[in-house]
């Protein structure tokens, strides 16, 4: 494990929380399904697929014209699934803070996606095959960083825009940039996670790579078989301690950690014994000062491959030498989100230390047979929580972890 020695750590706080997902609208209605053991898991309704009837996915419960209302934008107005979900998360976590009108105007905005406007480039495609003359306005939203320029716009955010797309890492790598713009001074306030949205795309890639089960996905089981994807958005806001004391807000937590790594192993797959995921969550410790057996939860990436959750289970296995802290996965209440999932298990991390909490494993019943891994199945409350690992690992085997701390809160 690295265990180098840093230079005194520029503390990093969380003070607003956005999300939106298949089993809520906001923070409140998420986290009481979450509690609850509720999915969002069923079948797909927003588009038509040749598929729609053999694969579970965890769809937001909202129209484009319902989530248009929402955040308030015109009626008629064309703008991606993904702007509009990013929009309404990150419109929470900015009112969770109490950002005024002149903060935004100096508040950085780092968002993540990996479908982009991809919803809309469909609608084109479709009546272009149709014979039909499309609206170049369907395809304009199409490049991921339209949906975080939208997103800054509508929200005043007039600082630093950026976007980040690594697969399945990318709010996770969205944070990380974010906290690092304030660790080096470029910003006192950041806006940072993710936002994807279903797409007819996206189904069918994963459907091609044969890893879509056709029953809700059993993270951590021996009869796993495939993960179920998911759309959404969640973000945190990250202040630096100069921010927090001249505006006497009250942090959920502290980002204390953060790690990235590649073990360059195959263009979708970890490798077997989880070498990028090891050394993601050695470099995430390591930055926070932290020793293994000072975390006291992991929310686990635990997507329910075959793949995934063997490597991530070895990968922890070794970190922790055998004596795990309590883990879960909570893709089988809102899928895999893809782009946005490190954002919504930010959120779901920070949740967990503000109401001690441990969130549950669903639809686990037996152990791997080469790991023999139990994971959290069922809601623990009550717990004093110190320090909570997320993980975050994407395709081309990008992998990150970050740790949140509820300890360093004064």
């Amino acid at each position: 494990m690295i265990l180098q020695k840093l230079r005194k750590a520029v503390n990093i706080y969380i003070t607003g929380l956005g999300i939106i997902s298949g089993i809520g609208a906001d923070v409140a209605g998420t986290l009481s399904s979450v509690r609850q053991g509720k999915t969002g898991l069923g079948s797909l309704s927003l588009f038509g697929s040749a598929h729609r009837n053999t694969v579970y996915v965890s769809e937001v419960k909202f129209t484009n014209d319902e989530l248009r209302r929402m955040v308030g934008l015109p009626e008629g107005q064309i703008i991606s699934r993904t702007a509009l979900l990013g929009m309404k998360a990150a419109g929470e976590a900015l009112s969770d803070a109490g950002f005024t009108a002149d903060e935004r105007k100096t508040t950085a905005l780092v968002s993540s996606t990996s479908t982009g406007g991809m919803d809309l480039s469909e609608v084109f495609y479709r009546k272009m095959k149709e014979g039909r003359k499309p609206r170049l306005r369907y395809i304009v939203s199409h490049d991921c960083g339209d949906s975080t320029e939208r997103i800054a716009a509508h929200h005043g955010l007039m600082h630093l825009c950026t976007t980040v797309s690594t697969a399945c890492s990318s709010a996770a790598n969205a944070i990380m940039f974010g906290a690092r713009l304030i660790r080096h001074g470029l910003a006192d306030r950041v806006v940072a996670g993710g936002s994807d949205a279903l797409t007819q795309f996206t189904l069918n890639g994963f459907r091609s790579l044969m890893i879509l089960d056709s029953a809700p996905c059993r993270p951590f089981d021996d009869t796993r078989a495939g993960l179920n994807l998911g759309e959404g958005a969640g973000y945190i806001v990250m202040e630096s301690e100069q921010s927090v004391m001249k505006s006497g807000r009250k942090p959920y937590s502290c980002l204390t950690g953060y790690g990235n790594a590649n073990d360059a192993h195959h263009q979708t797959a970890s490798s077997s014994e989880g070498n990028g995921p090891y050394l993601a969550m050695s470099k995430a410790l390591a930055a926070s000062r932290l020793l293994p057996d000072e975390i006291d939860y992991i929310n686990a990436h635990g997507t329910g491959t075959l793949n995934n959750d063997l490597s991530e289970g070895r990968a922890m296995n070794r970190l922790f030498d055998g004596k795990l802290p309590a883990f879960s996965s909570t893709k089988a209440c809102t899928g895999h989100t893809l782009g946005a999932a490190g954002g919504i298990e930010a959120v779901f991390a920070v949740l967990a230390i503000r109401h001690g909490c441990i969130f549950p494993t669903l639809n686990f019943g037996q152990p791997m047979k080469e790991l023999p891994l139990i994971p959290q199945t069922k809601l623990s409350t009550g717990v004093a929580l110190r320090h909570v690992l997320s993980n975050s690992f994407g395709f081309g085997g990008n992998c990150s972890a970050l740790v949140f701390s509820g300890e360093k809160i004064q």
